[in-house]
């Protein structure tokens, strides 16, 4: 009888002869705690995992994508173990891991308190230091059952094996398709089983391996995402590489709390969500008012300059109009209920592009028409959940700043070419200068409408678009709108967050389904090719990035006020006024502190309220017709001319200078 072979596995592109039931830890030599995992034929495997022959074996640093990922799972158990070891009637939801940390989901009697999750991340710290391993076993669905007998979201998920995306977000890390496996945490020394959790894996080899972590917060959470189901209590949690690293990760969070624009709009009085309206529907306030009138001036004036026309359309319209776009079918969850009218049945406008179809289709176009650009400030009205309104960065009533612009075929990529550059040039002037760009394609989904091969023409000129700006290109495929692929131009903001702002979308749909046509120049009538442009997204939204950005301290150009006169006493305020007028006839927005306040208090006031320029008046001020000059970093220059301090203040708006 000839022996076994023994396995040929490749390490690092090398091929290796191993020796039989070789784990993948051993073959890599990994330590457990840099190398946590191993990807064997690119699939994520414990360290603990056997090797077969032809094998090909990668490590997995805990300091990677994949490896944070698997150390956050692995906290999430931690967790899971500790609730149920303080409170032992929690049953188990799901413990995926998320972006930047983890949540686990329990059925309890009452919600978490704060001092329920210091007690829980105490015991955490205690099962951590403990180092119980993670040994992973497969059972069959009946075993399964029988073992998680008294955890019912358990076996609800096991009755949805091979089908995990209809449990929800979250429940591939529980059942997935193939082989049901079990997890359990095991004693050090003893093997004793200390706790199980149904899961695919993989996991770190001991708890020990968590270098860093700490719970965040917790709240209610519908079971799958459905408000039809029991709502649970997720605690939320982060969890790093090391301690440093979750030291960045806090001082961040801390950082990006500061620059809450809902914060920073009630402390600066620009806007506010009365109840009375309803969620996710803001009101804007004089100074909230004058910035968007600021915005809207200079995209009027920009746009203007590109050749655009304004059209202006309704709010309301029938509902028909959306089953003619094709909107309808796929958007109709995202649209408020329609209601009667005239025996008809119309709803609040969604979106803009079906009314500037009408719009075009109008009246006879010739090709000499095109490239004809249509943009409007549309109110539109989306029903977002309301647990994803937040603020002005997710509302329900929203204006934007839409234009689609009709142009022959030929036209189209010359077209896409400078509306980008168009795009990025305005991004730029608001003071967002890194950018990266997501190209959204079509799969196989049957949601897309349209020929497949209009799909690639249009899909082929957005991608040269995106190559000619040099800028970076990251695919997202099956992420295009049903009627067109899309490029969304990603911008990093003052403390690295990414925020999707401006999308461009290619449409050989909507045409046709209107009917749109122009005379050719040979005669012959032809289709045009439609493309959506949406530059801020929506008003809300740009404001509520830029106040994040620059931390409520808006440039001067975009500042509702821009410049305060403080004077030091009674007598100073006439002059101070009369600066104020002269700074007026420039545009400049100024008013003067005419309160009973001491001086230090009006300065810290105009602090407060981030004014740009401050122009303080006294005595001697009054007698040299200057001004003392006080910036927002604290800055002061005194005895500056008046003529000097105009100039300069004009000059740092007019330029758009970011003070």
């Amino acid at each position: 009888m000839s022996a076994v072979p023994e396995p040929r596995v490749t390490l690092a592109g090398t091929e290796r002869v191993v020796t039989a039931g070789t784990t993948a830890g051993e073959a890599l030599d990994a330590d457990g705690r840099t190398v946590i995992a191993a990807l064997v034929n690119g699939e994520a495997r414990d360290l603990s995992a056997p090797l077969a022959d032809g094998d090909t074996v990668e490590p997995v640093a805990i300091d990677s994508d994949k490896g944070r990922e698997i150390l956050r799972h692995s906290t999430a158990h931690v967790l899971a173990q500790a609730v149920q070891e303080l409170f032992p009637d929690a049953k188990l939801g799901i413990g995926p891991p998320v972006e930047n940390g983890f949540y686990y989901d329990f059925d309890v009697a009452e919600p978490f308190t704060p001092d329920d999750l210091k007690r829980i991340e105490k015991r955490m710290q205690q099962i951590v230091k403990q180092g119980q391993l993670f040994a992973r076993r497969a059972v069959s669905d009946d075993d399964a059952r029988k073992e998680l007998a008294a955890e019912p979201y358990k076996l609800e998920l096991i009755g949805l094996k091979g089908g995990a995306a209809e449990a929800g977000e979250g429940a591939d890390v529980e059942v997935g398709a193939g082989e049901l496996t079990i997890y359990d945490n095991l004693h050090p020394r003893t093997g004793e089983l200390c706790w199980k959790d149904l899961c695919r894996g993989p996991h770190l080899p001991t708890t020990r391996v968590i270098p860093a972590f700490t719970l965040m917060r917790s709240g209610g959470a519908y079971w799958r995402g459905s408000e039809k189901n029991p709502q649970l209590q997720r605690i939320y949690g982060t969890a790093w590489e090391s301690k440093e690293r979750q030291k960045e990760y806090l001082d961040f969070l801390a950082e990006a709390e500061k620059r809450d624009h809902r914060k920073l709009g009630a402390e600066l009085d620009l806007f506010s969500f009365p109840s009375e309206l309803g969620s996710g529907l803001p009101v804007f306030h004089p100074k909230g008012g004058v910035v968007r009138k600021v915005m809207e001036d200079y995209m009027r004036t920009r746009q203007a300059e590109a050749n655009y026309e304004f059209v202006n359309t309704p709010h309301i319209t029938k509902a028909q109009l959306f089953e003619i776009s094709g909107h309808r079918p796929y958007y109709a969850e995202d649209m408020f209920p329609t209601f009667e009218l005239d025996n008809s049945e119309y709803l609040v406008k969604p979106m803009n592009c079906p009314m500037h179809n009408l719009i075009y289709r109008a009246r006879g176009r010739s090709y000499r028409d095109l490239p004809l650009r249509m943009c409007e400030f549309g109110s539109v009205y989306r029903y977002e959940k309301s647990g994803v309104v937040h603020g002005l960065t997710r509302v329900r009533g929203m204006t934007q700043d839409d234009a689609h612009i009709y142009t022959t075929t030929e036209q189209a990529p010359e077209e896409l070419k400078s509306l980008l550059q168009f795009v990025l040039s305005v991004l730029r002037d608001f003071g967002l200068n890194e950018f990266y760009l997501e190209l959204s394609t079509r799969d196989d989904s049957d949601k897309f409408i349209g020929d497949p091969a209009d799909w690639e023409d249009a899909t082929a000129a957005l991608r040269q678009a995106a190559d000619d700006s040099g800028l970076d290109l990251v695919d997202d495929p099956g992420g295009a709108a049903f009627y067109g692929p899309k490029i969304s131009v990603q911008a990093r903001d003052a403390i690295g967050r990414t925020w999707q702002l401006s999308t461009i979308q290619l449409d050989f749909n909507q045409p046709k389904r209107f009917g749109l046509e122009y005379q050719a120049a040979d005669g012959s009538r032809q289709t045009p090719v439609m493309i959506h442009r949406a530059l801020f997204g929506s008003i809300e939204r740009f404001f509520g990035v830029l106040l994040e950005h620059y931390a409520g301290a808006l440039p001067p150009w975009l500042a509702p006020v821009q410049v305060i006169g403080i004077p030091i006493a009674g007598e100073h305020v006439a002059y101070l006024e009369e600066l104020a007028a002269r700074l007026g006839e420039h545009g400049i927005r100024v008013e003067v502190d005419t309160s009973t306040d001491r001086m230090q208090k009006k300065i810290r006031n105009a602090q407060k309220r981030k004014v740009p320029f401050m122009l303080l008046a006294g005595d001697d001020d009054v007698e040299k017709r200057g001004v003392s000059f006080r910036y927002r970093d604290g800055e002061q220059k005194n005895g500056v001319p008046l003529d000097a301090a105009i100039q300069e203040i004009v000059a740092a708006v007019q330029s758009h200078e970011q003070v």
